[in-house]
Order: C-alpha cells, then structure tokens, then sequence
C-alpha cells in the first residue's frame, strides 16, 4: 500500500473524457475503470496532507500534435470542449497543470516539446511541487505508454523518488505490450511499481 505524507505529491494524469470515456476521441481501453481507484488514492492523499495536482492535455484546435496538421493523434482534448473536461466521476481537488496548450507534444507532466523544433520548455509541475518541499511522487492516470512513461521518467530525471501504481494506469498499446514495456522501462531507470504490474 503507498503511504502518503506531506513530502509526496500524487500527480493524477489525464483523466479526461477524450482519454478516458469510452466515446472519447482517444479513448483508452478501460480508462474509465481505473477512476474508482484514483479516487481512493486521491482520498488517502488528502488525509495524509499530501499535494494532488491533476495534469491535463489542453490543446489548440490546430497544432502539429494532431492528425488534421500532419500529427499522429486525432482530435482530442481541444481546449475548452466537453472532450478537455475531466471525467465526471473523478475526485478533483488540486492544482492543475495544462500541457499542450501552445501546440507543444504533451506527453509529459513536466515538459511540452515544440513538434516542429524539438526546443523542450517546462510546465508549471517542478515549480509547485519544490515549493511544497515534495520529495516523492505517485503517478496514476492514463495512458501508461505515453503521458505516464514519460511524466514518471521526468520526475526520475528531476530526483523525485517515484512510484507508477499499475491499478491505475491503462496503455494505449498501439503496439501490442506497450504499456508493459512503458512500465519495466520506468522500473528500469528507477521508479517504484507498485501492483500487479510489479
């Protein structure tokens, strides 16, 4: 079981309708199932006094992200539509962290990459979690091969003590195993997976 304190944040990625209803525009296959779980998880950090930050895709209508400007992805999470909403049924009380809304690749909680540049910028996420003297982080949220690969590798890169909690994860798997693989690459350089998963 994690144990929650006021040196540890719990970064809730991406649960947001496009990703995690089933009709979303990217949705991920059981996306919707892990709410409950997060919402425990986001229950337990609050009594403990932890920071909970939510992390969210915010997306321009036209950026190189998406598949209509040369992009991989479909139409998702555009900003200020009923798809860029968190899910109903999630707990939300945090901060949060928008990612993408420039056009930037949003992949992680901490870093947006300009598609045509490659020039990497920050987001917000460093800065709250420093001023909160956090030390450790638990990741949940979707999806584990892209937005919970490379938000755990970031905060690893930053000297977070990191932990993936694999009931609360589900993968894209473009690839079949991706998500599989996403998490031994995690555990690899450092993190903690915590559940079946581990």
């Amino acid at each position: 079981m994690t144990r929650y304190d006021p040196a540890t944040a719990l970064l809730v990625v991406d649960i947001q309708n496009d990703f995690a209803d089933p009709g979303g525009n990217l949705s991920v296959h059981g996306g919707d199932a892990i709410v409950p779980f997060v919402n425990r998880q986001v229950e337990d950090a609050l009594a403990a006094g932890s920071l909970i930050v939510y992390i969210a895709d915010w997306h321009p209508e036209r950026t190189p992200h998406l598949a209509r400007a040369g992009g991989i992805w479909p139409d998702h999470c555009i900003g200020g539509t009923g798809g860029a909403a968190f899910h109903p049924a999630l707990a939300v009380e945090g901060p949060v962290v928008r990612k993408g809304s420039h056009g930037e690749d949003g992949y992680s909680g901490f870093t947006m990459r300009d598609p045509v540049t490659g020039e990497t910028v920050p987001t917000e996420l460093e800065g709250l979690l420093r001023e909160r003297g956090v030390t450790h982080v638990v990741v949940v949220g979707l999806a584990t091969d892209y937005c919970i690969r490379w938000t755990a590798l970031d905060a690893l890169r930053l000297g977070f003590a990191t932990e993936v909690l694999a009931d609360g994860v589900r993968a894209v798997d473009l690839g079949p195993g991706d998500g599989d693989r996403a998490l031994e690459e995690i555990r690899v350089a450092g993190a903690s997976i915590v559940g079946p998963a581990g």
